[in-house]
């Protein structure tokens, strides 16, 4: 039985005709073709910690091994899995094209460019999982140098803004200048500048604004060398890192890429459970800090890990395509054919977990834990803070701003330090990094964190209080208990 292109099925059919395949498929070939040498060829980005389980995980943790058929129509077949790592998804993309790579992970913008240089070739790629994403489109943003006095987008009018070009940042960017109403070839001056050109700028002041992807926006706004003034979430538009399969290669391997999946399955089982443990490795991979990876992959993150096509996402891939217009490269991709969720439905059928129940839910990785400083567990996270202090394996949780600045306090005053501390934005729901956030304290003395400037002088002047930078949240928190 062949594998049917996902036009030819209707849909309660797809995974039924899947599974069939994935048993019935070349069974009677013989020896010799079965005795073939099978390329997994695999493109990362390792930096753009979002893809994480679609790739450094499965690789590090050797996942991929596990899962690949060795029976049936595989019995003889030896594997030849390759791995490559990129900075970004434009050279990645040029890779598949060019066959030298069967799967890659990259943004829905640039996914929208991988669909379209495949069409362009007279070839196909397919979306085939979401791996991590966010419903309200956080993950993007805009920074500034941490002593500008640039506290909003609408301030930058006339100036210049760097972005990694045909990056999800740059649609992510582009969306937000049209959202202001301006021309974006006469009322900003944008350039290309990669995130490593651009952190050193951003120290030296040599730019004056940075739109970047997952996690160098918070990795910037870590290292104290920039301040983020612009998230995604503003744009209310969703956004996500998924990975895509040449439409050939899928068809010839279905078993093999339902592996891939089961595996990403896996990492994400794995770093769920054990955030710390596995920003940990990220970092020692990557260079990139434990407490970004944090920020992302912990309880309550910035991003959510999915590996479901939930509405939200199939809609970012069609914005995507439609920002595509914006830069005059309109494409015949097709956003409903270009996805197709048919490997990863089984994957979760052999994992023996429950596809269309992980697609109706959207809640974040969520937060169980007791307050570190009372002992009582945490129900209400809107005012929720954390403290992962160093060398201690686990983040500490508090319910309240308050109780968190208080313990710090404590750590600071016995010598200790922490390796990051964690606020959530009152508006957007968002976590950020308290020490570049701002604060409104209210009549009654409670702390409320958030991303910009005006939203904590709205907030304060409407509850008879006032606006604080992280010092003076300090000191104002510093005396709770």
């Amino acid at each position: 039985m062949p594998f049917k292109p996902l036009s030819v099925l209707p849909t309660a059919a797809l995974t039924v005709a899947l599974t069939t395949s994935l048993t019935v498929a070349l069974a009677g070939a013989p020896a010799s073709a079965r005795a073939e040498t099978i390329r997994v060829a695999i493109g990362t980005q390792d930096t753009t910690i979002n893809c994480a389980t679609g790739g450094l995980l499965i690789r590090e943790l050797k996942l991929l091994e596990k899962y690949l058929p060795r029976d049936g129509r595989y019995k003889e077949v030896r594997y030849d899995i390759q791995w490559k790592n990129f900075t970004s998804g434009a050279p990645l993309t040029s890779e598949m094209v060019a066959d030298k790579l069967d799967i890659g992970s990259m943004a829905d913008f640039p996914g929208s460019n991988n669909g379209a240089a495949f069409l362009k070739a007279g070839k196909r790629s397919v979306f085939i999982t979401v791996l991590s994403g966010s419903t309200l489109g956080s993950g993007n943003g805009i920074v500034v140098p941490r002593d500008s006095k640039v506290t909003l987008l609408s301030e930058l009018k006339g100036h210049t803004i760097s972005v990694p070009f045909a990056s999800t940042a740059h649609g992510m960017l582009l969306r937000a200048v049209a959202a202001q109403g301006w021309d974006p070839q006469k009322d900003v001056t944008i350039i290309t500048q990669a995130p490593e050109v651009a952190g050193p700028a951003l120290q030296a002041g040599r730019i004056e604004a940075h739109a970047d992807f997952v996690p160098f926006v918070e990795l910037f706004e870590h290292r104290g060398v920039a301040r983020k003034i612009y998230d995604g979430a503003q744009a209310n538009a969703p956004t996500y890192h998924g990975s895509l399969v040449s439409a050939d290669y899928a068809a010839r391997y279905p078993e093999v890429v339902v592996a891939f999946l089961r595996a990403a399955l896996e990492a994400d089982r794995l770093i769920a459970a054990d955030p710390e443990k596995y920003s940990l490795l990220i970092e020692q991979v990557t260079g990139i800090d434990a407490a970004v990876n944090y920020l992302y992959h912990g309880p309550l993150g910035l991003q959510t890990r999915d590996l479901t096509w939930k509405p939200e996402y199939r809609q970012a891939l069609r914005t995507s395509i439609e920002t595509l217009k914006l830069m005059g490269r309109d494409s015949p991709l097709n956003a409903d054919s270009f996805i197709d969720d048919r490997y990863i439905r089984a994957a979760f059928k052999q994992s023996g977990l429950d596809y269309e129940q992980r697609l109706a839910n959207r809640d974040k990785l969520p937060l169980k834990a007791v307050d570190a400083t009372t002992g009582r567990p945490i129900t209400d996270v809107q005012r929720a803070a954390g403290i992962w202090v160093q060398g201690e394996p686990k983040v500490r949780h508090y319910a309240s701003i308050e109780n968190a600045l208080a313990d710090l306090r404590r750590i600071e005053a016995a010598g200790g330090k922490a390796r990051a501390v964690y606020v959530h934005d009152l508006i957007h729901r968002i976590k950020l990094l308290a020490p570049t956030s701002w604060y409104a304290i209210d009549a009654k003395g409670q702390l409320s964190a958030f991303l910009q400037k005006d939203a904590a002088a709205a907030y304060a002047a409407a509850n008879r209080g006032r606006v604080l930078d992280f010092a003076g949240a300090k000191a104002a928190g510093s005396t709770a208990l």
